[in-house]
């Protein structure tokens, strides 16, 4: 149980006591800088510890939002200061600082914002949360006290808590359909002990559902289905929803959040093609279109924010007038359906699943999202363009990192480390070749375009990436080795290719998004024997290409299907192990939603 020390003696009539058994601590009282040190002492070193000044005023949800949120070390609203684990060290010194500089009988005045100021004098990142129209403050006399007291009175802590529950920024279909009633739904679960965790697992079973009943072919199946996608995407706003509410931020809950809507999605899409099957249409080709047109458009986000993120002198005229339209209500609603995020897209492929049939569905997601890469990617060319800034070296590591380079590329880029400084140019040289080579009509004309794809790869990453274009290699990168396998499946014209490829193609994705999400969480990438195990980018492109030319269609499917299933494991296997470690961050994403 977390231990709160209070500092003083609590005001007549006030509620903190009270309000810090309610978040959970135990509350122990201090008179003087020596008890309040001694009492930090005895707190067991594993569990959190607070330190709260006893005339503090304000809602306890500014206490619950400064004092139990996980995901931070260190913590402060006025009047209070909290520490995990990993930062109870800086906390101890902080006291015993000002415990010494009062010769060890210092009154508890502002011991607790004295306490955050000495923290910050020791370069320690305190997280302050964002309390908008909440109270948190030390009122100083009894005047003070009352007017801090009106003001918690006229503001409604429990709808403030609901209202912040939702996402800041979101879809226009989520905040206007689903966000206005979901919120209730998450207070609900919270109140009745379902945790985020169990609610994401519930989104993930209901997806599945909806993709089974796709897979029926029927037009019940396909209502069904439709109707079932929706819920499973309330469901997954709902998840998110609690986590806020009740600060319930986990590692694994990060992990679990970060995957399971790309499994939902995709394993919809494969729900659809079974279920075109069974009326004779084959889709295979277009759902795995969508999932490659859909994985690489993730790619652009993640590769062009890891790009910049903490880049220096950041001027774009570009960005300028986006922050302009941003001041224009409509245009921002616009803006943000335009390109086609998550609640937009899957209202759309469920009243299409439910009112048409799956070729249709697919051809409008694959015209809809192919407008919404181009209307992005055009933006954030532009924005690179004109803007002038230095490109750190962490920003370049995370770029080769998301290059996803094998062993054959890595070993080029060594033996080539003076290669010309045109990464994205010698990319787009290597991926052209290999496109060349695959409709070239000549059997093992692919592998030689394989080959030079490989080695450019190499070139490209020879030198950091540090362009303005240069976050452009690993969508490139994405796109080739996708493409690559959609393409030789195509053309092996026989059942079960397209789907196996949809497997292979599914597993690796997983690896790039697991990737991505280690790197946002300062984690770095996966280990080196991991990417070396399953061959980088370059190596499977190669691999693949070899198994079309050397094997006959039927055992190249069966190829395709054994590949699948190797990396699934690996990277699977792997991505758990880490996820699920105490060392693992909790990434959780709280801008617009892919």
């Amino acid at each position: 149980m977390p231990t709160a020390i209070l500092t003083g003696q609590p005001v007549p009539g006030s509620s903190i006591e009270g309000d810090l058994r309610s978040l959970g601590f135990d509350v122990r009282t201090a008179a003087d800088t020596t008890e309040a040190e001694t009492l930090l002492a005895a707190v067991p070193g594993d569990q959190r510890v607070a330190v709260v000044d006893a005339r503090f005023v304000g809602h306890e949800h500014a206490l619950r939002l400064g004092l139990t949120d996980p995901r931070f070390p260190l913590a402060a609203v006025p009047g209070a200061v909290t520490a995990q684990p990993a930062g109870r060290q800086a906390l101890t010194r902080a006291v015993a600082r000002e415990h010494s500089a009062g010769g060890g009988t210092t009154l508890l005045d502002d011991l607790a914002d004295r306490v955050v100021t000495a923290l910050d004098a020791d370069g320690c990142d305190v997280h302050r949360p964002e309390l908008g129209s909440l109270v948190a403050t030390v009122p100083t006399d009894p005047q003070a006290r009352n007017e801090a007291r009106q003001a918690v009175a006229a503001v409604d802590d429990e709808a403030v808590r609901l209202k912040s529950a939702v996402k800041s920024r979101d879809g226009f279909f989520t905040t206007h359909f689903i966000s206005p009633y979901s919120r209730y739904i998450a207070r609900w679960c919270a109140r009745h002990g379902l945790t985020p965790n169990q609610v994401t697992t519930a989104s993930l079973l209901t997806a599945l559902i909806a993709a089974g009943s796709a897979a029926t072919g029927t037009r019940a199946g396909y209502v069904v289905a439709g109707v079932l996608l929706l819920c499973s995407f309330v469901l997954d706003c709902v998840d998110g929803q609690i986590a806020r509410y009740a600060l319930k931020y986990s590692t694994l809950g990060a992990w679990l959040d970060a995957t399971f809507d790309r499994a939902k999605e995709y394993a919809y899409y494969a729900g659809l093609a079974l279920g075109a099957a069974r009326s004779g249409d084959d889709v295979w080709a277009l759902a795995l279109g969508a999932m490659i047109l859909q994985t690489c458009r993730h790619v652009v986000d993640f590769s062009f924010n890891e790009a910049n993120h903490d880049a220096t002198a950041n001027t774009s005229p570009t960005a300028a007038l986006s922050d302009k339209l941003d001041s224009v209500g409509w245009t921002v609603w616009l803006r943000r359906m335009i390109v086609l995020p998550i609640g937009e897209r899957w209202a759309m492929i469920a009243v299409l699943t439910a009112a048409t049939t799956p070729r249709i569905t697919f051809y409008v997601l694959l015209v809809g999202c192919a407008f919404a890469a181009t209307y992005t990617t055009a933006g954030r060319v532009l924005r690179s363009l004109t803007r002038k800034a230095k490109r750190t070296d962490r920003a370049a590591q995370a770029l080769a990192d998301l290059a996803d380079n094998g062993p054959l590329a890595s070993f080029v880029g060594r033996v080539n480390a003076g290669s010309p400084d045109a990464p994205l140019l010698i990319a787009l040289a290597g991926t052209a070749v290999l496109a060349v080579s695959l409709f070239s009509g000549f059997a093992w004309a692919p592998v030689a375009g394989a080959f030079v794809y490989a080695v450019t790869a190499g070139q490209a990453l020879s030198r950091p990436l540090k362009g303005s274009l240069d976050w452009l290699v690993p969508p490139v990168f994405r796109a080739a080795e996708y493409g690559t396998v959609l393409i030789l499946a195509a053309k092996a014209e026989v059942n079960g290719a397209l789907p196996a490829a949809f497997g292979l193609v599914a597993a690796v994705a997983y690896h790039h998004y697991d990737t991505v999400y280690r790197i946002r969480g300062n984690a770095g990438a996966p280990p080196a024997w991991l990417v070396r195990a399953i061959g980088g980018h370059e190596g499977r492109t190669l691999l693949v290409t070899v198994l079309a030319a050397a094997l006959t269609a039927s055992q190249f499917t069966v190829a395709l299907t054994a590949l699948a299933v190797a990396v699934a494991l690996l990277v699977l296997v792997e991505s758990i192990r880490f996820w699920v470690s105490a060392g693992a961050p909790a990434v959780h994403d709280e801008g617009e939603p892919a």
